[in-house]
């Protein structure tokens, strides 16, 4: 007996058999391509991916090390090389008169910051009795991106940050929205000396340790001002972010 296939089962093989046809194509389209590409340069088409001696960092750059002192100077280096300005304080009391006067200085009429308990201490609401100030995700009816949008300023505290590449790191939490590094016109980091570290991969060495449940909703990499060329290479700062970034380092 004939095994008849219904209309769906038909147009389904019909289907597949159109895909491999494609596939078959496009294979020898590809080979064409790159043989081209290999007799322009006068060599052997490359099957079979190359060996790799080793993969990752070479043993050498998980052993180099700055000390604390030279961390600081290579982070404020490669930090203010690219745009950015960091100032070094003492202790949390000198970095909120510093925030202060600084605030004042740019003319800030509002503030958002993260919902952290070093930032609780700098009592700023008290320094800064003329200046609106929002503290991130405290109240569940408000526009919480919008009001960063809005903001002249936005202060958050870094997680960590790597000398070599003068990066700091920020991660997202509830009380840690992504909103207030990337949306106000300036942008205040506090990096205790404590959290900076020599290269970037020990940093992102604990993200592989902690495993993917264990990962925050976003890990921020901040360098300097926003920055952004054209095909023409013309130069702009702060088209995707703050224009004006200061670290402070604390201790």
């Amino acid at each position: 007996m004939n095994e008849r296939r219904s209309p769906s089962a038909q147009a389904k093989a019909e289907h597949e058999a159109w895909l491999h046809q494609m596939e078959a194509e496009s294979r020898v389209k590809q080979t064409r391509f790159m043989g081209g590409i290999a007799a322009r340069l006068k060599r052997p088409r490359q099957t079979e991916p190359p060996m790799q001696p080793f993969r990752g960092a070479p043993a050498f750059w998980h052993e180099f090390e700055w000390d604390a002192e030279q961390r600081i100077e290579e982070f404020t280096a490669n930090f203010t090389s690219v745009g950015g300005h960091v100032v070094r304080l003492p202790d949390l009391e000198e970095t909120a008169d510093w925030i202060a006067h600084k605030a004042r200085e740019l003319g800030a009429a509002y503030i958002v910051r993260q919902n952290e308990p070093d930032l609780d201490a700098l009592q700023l609401e008290a320094a800064l009795p003329e200046v609106r100030l929002s503290v991130w995700n405290t109240d569940s009816a408000e526009n919480w991106r919008a009001r960063a949008a809005e903001a002249d300023i936005g202060i958050v505290m870094a997680d960590e940050a790597a000398a070599y590449t003068g990066s700091v790191a920020v991660l997202s939490a509830p009380g840690k929205g992504r909103s207030v590094s990337l949306l106000p016109t300036a942008l205040i980091i506090l990096l205790p000396v404590e959290r900076l570290r020599t290269r970037l991969g020990e940093i992102l060495s604990r993200f592989d340790e902690a495993g993917p449940e264990q990962l925050p909703a976003g890990i921020h990499f901040i360098t300097g001002p926003s920055r952004s060329s054209d095909i023409e290479n013309d130069l702009t700062i702060g088209v995707h972010g703050p224009g004006i970034v200061y670290t402070l380092l604390i201790g």
